[in-house]
């Protein structure tokens, strides 16, 4: 995938002042958002909003929510949509292995680790390359400039670009129990400063595994930030420590 296919597709000013650009790269669609205060003589460091696997347009409020926030302390925001989402082709061993999760869930059973590998490595394949050519894309751009930070979204995918990205300077992670058994080794290859996000009784997730998981990591400086609450039940506050942890890693200077 080649930046010179980055095209912008649509533009608006929000009430806030930031600009809002849709734009697509290779056929894949994602959304840029540009504090208003962004300049090329003073350009805003940039964070990767991941998906955590729906449609684009069904993520956008919390994309623009959190886009928002992000730009009132000077930060450019983007995301893009992931395979099989959205217009995007259909992933059919995806949808099968989708559905094989969704059976096991409702009959409580356990889930195999079989359906987990079907499921997200695939998606990590095709996906972090994609995620890669977007940043030569958006770096190249007026106003924009490093360091990058990834926020969210399918942990293995931000597991995989925080090991194989050097662009990656720090990273916010939301804990998810459906990680490959290979993903546990990657774990181990990141350094990059990490704050991981964990709610305590979250509905659809292992605890045992996202503890597992934080203990893997490599980075010498990696913090958990568990709240009580299921999966919804994030606290305001637990954003406002993500906000603080990207204000330190990604000013330059800091």
């Amino acid at each position: 995938m080649h930046p010179d296919s980055f095209t912008f597709t649509a533009e608006r000013r929000l009430d806030d002042g930031v600009l809002e650009r849709g734009f697509t790269l290779g056929g894949v669609p994602g959304i840029l958002w540009t504090p208003a205060s962004a300049s090329a003589a003073a350009p805003a460091p940039l964070i990767l909003l991941g998906n955590p696997g729906l449609d684009m347009h069904q993520m956008y409020p919390r994309f623009a929510g959190r886009a928002r926030h992000a730009a009132a302390d000077g930060f450019a925001s983007a995301t893009l949509e992931l395979p099989g989402r959205g217009d995007r082709p259909r992933r059919p061993a995806a949808e099968q292995a989708r559905a094989e999760l969704l059976r096991a869930v409702r009959a409580g059973e356990p889930v195999g680790g079989e359906i987990v590998d079907a499921l997200v490595l695939p998606l990590v394949e095709e996906s972090a390359p994609e995620w890669q050519a977007a940043l030569d894309a958006l770096l190249a751009l007026p106003g924009i400039d490093g360091p990058v930070g990834w926020s969210g979204g399918v942990i293995s995918l931000g597991v995989r670009l925080a090991q194989v990205e050097p662009r990656i300077k720090a990273a916010v992670l939301f804990a998810g129990s459906l990680v490959p058994a290979a993903m546990f080794e990657e774990a181990r290859q990141v350094t990059v400063p990490l704050h991981v996000l964990l709610q305590w009784d979250d509905e659809g997730n292992d605890r045992q595994t996202s503890l597992d998981l934080f203990d893997a990591f490599g980075s010498a400086e990696k913090t958990l930030h568990a709240n009580m609450g299921g999966h919804k039940g994030v606290p305001q506050f637990a954003g406002d420590a993500a906000a603080a942890f990207f204000n330190r890693h990604l000013r330059t200077g800091n």
